[in-house]
């Protein structure tokens, strides 16, 4: 029986004959391909040691290792959230045992979000060779706080929101000076940073002005928009314009929920 932890290295992985980078890019690929996420990361990691200058297909398969990594179990934690509220309402006597389930998911959530942290702080963000990698780097920062914002309290959401804010503000000042208004990843950060400030900081005009500024930038420039890079750019322009027209209406209704909020994913 294994011992080793839940999203561990794979001792397989350790294997001395899969050193080159192209092995290494071929597994995560077949780490993606069978839905293994945890391996996937332990591959790209591999790479990262190796030579942290990802190029874009691996900076692609980071991101998406660890989007998956830590996607499952922040809908498990959602879900688990919303039935703690119900039990308490009945007043249930299982309180103790889902909370110290939720416990658990945020221990696994906490660890791969500091585990990715660590890594874009060690090498990723510093290595990156030309801007439109650093931003990509400088958002994933802002994301990765921003997760460990949905279930810290207290001192640790105090400083996972402040990191988060600052790694979101590094990256606009960099997309805006260097990347098209069209650009899926300065597209992509307008709209995390967006879902921030109507979720974590609480700011809805806020965060509605900076996703109508960066849709209206993106139309207003539709026409340069690079025909390799269409179809990402107006579905993230898409995904802008719902979170607008739910935004509105709720501050028009004078609602707050944040059920129906969109990120990139």
């Amino acid at each position: 029986v294994s011992t080793q932890s839940t999203w561990g290295l794979n001792p397989e992985l350790k294997r001395p004959g899969m050193s080159t980078r192209e092995e290494l890019v071929f597994m995560a690929k077949i780490s993606e391909q069978t839905e293994r996420f945890e391996d996937m990361i332990d591959y790209i990691k591999k790479i990262v040691a190796n030579n942290a200058d990802l190029s874009v297909e691996e900076r692609n398969l980071l991101s998406v290792a660890y989007k998956n990594s830590v996607g499952s179990r922040r809908t498990a934690w959602r879900a688990l959230r919303s039935i703690e509220q119900k039990e308490e309402a009945k007043g249930s006597k299982h309180l103790n045992l889902l909370r110290e389930y939720k416990k658990k998911i945020e221990a696994e959530l906490n660890s791969i979000c500091q585990d990715i942290l660590n890594l874009l702080d060690a090498s990723l963000i510093k290595s990156a060779s030309n801007n439109e990698g650093k931003v990509f780097f400088l958002k994933m920062k802002g994301d990765y706080f921003r997760y460990i914002s949905e279930f810290a309290q207290g001192e640790q959401l105090s400083r996972a929101s402040e990191n988060a804010l600052q790694a979101y503000k590094a990256a606009s000042e960099a997309a805006t000076k260097d990347l098209k208004t069209t650009d899926p990843i300065r597209l992509g950060l307008a709209l995390n940073f967006s879902v921030f400030y109507y979720e974590v900081m609480n700011e809805p005009t806020k965060a509605c002005s900076m996703a109508k500024q960066a849709f209206d930038d993106a139309i207003a420039d539709i026409e340069h928009l690079d025909e390799d890079k269409y179809k990402d750019s107006t579905t993230i322009m898409q995904l802008i314009r719902d979170n607008l027209t739910l935004w509105t209406s709720e501050l028009e209704n004078e609602e707050g929920n944040d059920a129906g909020n969109v990120e990139n994913l």
